[in-house]
């Protein structure tokens, strides 16, 4: 059953991509990303690869693997999103779940722990993330790169998504 869902949820995306619903890949976003000490080499690929898309990025990450606290660097982040200067972030630490928790404090964040290519579609195309949170110490850098670039290429899918989304914020 699990299979048939995963199967499902790429054979929509594709289906998406090929109707043309990922037309914001062709427009330049600007994305802030930051780390701890677990992802500056996360980091360097992800940003190396952003930059090459022409995406614009605010690096808020550390470059030292010297151990930092998460919070430190996922709130800039964080404010990014939620006062609208960044269109997207990205946050990176060892499980991934400290820094999720952090950003989602913020108003207007919605941060979703990704860890295969699948949640990265399903936690923009069902829930509208615009943070995606990435732990570096259960996945390599390349599915990272892949998960961020999935990630940024999927749209939401809204209709009775929107309905549970709009209830996520607390009053």
């Amino acid at each position: 059953m699990a299979n048939f869902f995963l199967i499902s949820v790429q054979l929509r995306y594709s289906l998406a991509k090929f109707a043309g619903h990922n037309l914001k890949i062709l427009f330049t976003m600007k994305i802030s990303i930051g780390n701890d000490h677990a992802g500056p080499e996360y980091k360097k690929a992800i940003v190396a690869m952003l930059k090459a898309k022409g995406h614009e990025v605010t690096n808020y990450g550390t470059d030292s693997e010297d151990s930092v606290d998460y919070p430190d660097f996922g709130h800039p982040v964080a404010n990014d999103v939620s006062e609208g200067k960044a269109d997207y972030g990205i946050v990176i630490c060892g499980s991934g779940n400290g820094i999720a928790m952090t950003v989602n404090k913020h108003p207007k964040v919605r941060a979703g722990l990704c860890w295969t290519k699948e949640i990265a579609v399903l936690v923009r195309l069902h829930n509208d993330a615009n943070i995606i949170s990435i732990p570096a110490r259960f996945t390599s850098i390349p599915q990272a790169v892949e998960m961020v670039e999935t990630f940024l290429n999927t749209e939401f899918e809204g209709g009775r998504h929107q309905n549970r989304v709009n209830k996520i914020a607390c009053q």
